[in-house]
């Protein structure tokens, strides 16, 4: 898929949580083998999906400098939205100064919704339809008390805003995405945490949907892997970006920089965006960038950005990811049950 005209990221932004609590602190209280994750980030009590959605986006619009009231569109992608029925998007664009004249709209594909609703903003924009979109993936990631997800579960959102290619700090090359119906992953009604299919989730999940939306991009785009210098896979644990890497030919050196499982764990619906937030932190001009998200259910986008000379001089308008990762209070597990729902006054 591509758009009908040159469109790009005008704007992107980060946010993670300050505190911390280490993979090894989480063994100790279950009395097992740590998990191959150093840590993760805990929201505070204060902190929600939507907190997190706002902090990120205005970091965007830093990057982006333009009026928030010419955003058309407010996507949000999360599955831990703090409301059962109540939309995000609509707190979001208001907190933002966005409302009333827009379209506001929440994304639900698990850790795919932050891709899906950047693929949509660029839709929007590459028809006319709007000036500028505004896409977030946001997630504070719950894992059932000791199970394999409490030491990657973690919590995170990204921010990007969508706009004329004129303006681009990265030009848009195409999407393409990869849907079948695998339950690898699930959460019914009423049930307070996820249920998984452990190894079910690897090859015909994970791996099949990315490969498959790879070397559909990657096709249609008559590009192969040296062509690009960065990519960014969805990061549920530290071993599968690179697993899946090598699968398609992308040595580990491409992958390395938009890597944060193994420091601030799976952020769900904001992993994969986090990877290129992180990424566009330090490309250069010139560079070409891959992001491929999964989604259990499941799904893979695969998107082609090329980053412009306009990186160089808005960069550091705004937070980098960097600066949030260095930017960390460890806790223990009490406290990070507390602020987690898991015990309750």
């Amino acid at each position: 898929m591509r758009p009908s005209r040159d469109v790009g990221i005008v704007g992107y932004g980060a946010y993670v949580p300050v505190y911390r609590i280490k993979g090894e602190e989480i063994a100790r209280v279950w009395g097992r083998q740590a998990w191959p994750v150093e840590e993760k980030s805990v929201p505070g009590p204060d902190e929600d999906s939507l907190t997190m959605a706002v902090e990120a986006a205005k970091n965007a619009l830093k990057r982006a400098r333009i009026e928030p009231a010419r955003i058309g569109a407010v996507y949000v992608g999360s599955e831990s939205p703090p409301y059962a029925v109540k939309p995000s998007a609509t707190v979001v664009a208001e907190a933002l100064g966005i409302t009333p004249e827009l379209l506001a709209i929440d994304m639900e594909f698990a850790c795919r919704a932050g891709t899906t609703a950047l693929q949509d903003v660029i839709g929007l924009v590459g028809s006319g339809m709007i000036e500028y979109g505004l896409a977030i993936g946001t997630d504070t990631a719950q894992g059932r008390p000791g199970d394999e997800l409490e030491f990657t579960a973690a919590a995170g959102a990204a921010a990007f805003i969508v706009g004329p290619g004129s303006e681009s700090l990265a030009l848009v090359e195409g999407s393409y995405s990869f849907v079948t119906d695998t339950p690898d992953f699930w959460r019914r009604a009423g049930e307070k945490y996820p249920r998984h299919a452990y190894r079910f989730t690897g090859k015909p999940a994970y791996f099949r949907h990315i490969v498959g939306a790879v070397k559909g991009l990657m096709t249609e785009l008559g590009l192969k892997a040296e062509d690009f210098d960065y990519v960014v896979f969805h990061q549920p644990n530290v071993k599968f970006p690179l697993r899946v890497a090598k699968m398609l030919g992308f040595p580990r050196e491409k992958v390395e920089p938009g890597l944060l499982s193994n420091v601030i764990g799976n952020t769900y619906a904001a992993a994969s965006l986090l990877g290129l937030a992180a990424v566009l932190d330090i490309a250069k001009p010139g560079q070409r960038v891959l992001v491929a998200s999964f989604g259990s259910g499941a799904g893979s986008d695969a998107i082609s950005l090329v980053v412009t000379d306009a990186i160089e001089e808005r960069r550091d308008l705004a937070p980098k990811v960097s600066d949030y990762i260095k930017r960390k209070v460890y806790i223990d597990y009490a406290t990070y049950a507390l602020y987690r729902g898991k015990i309750s006054r």
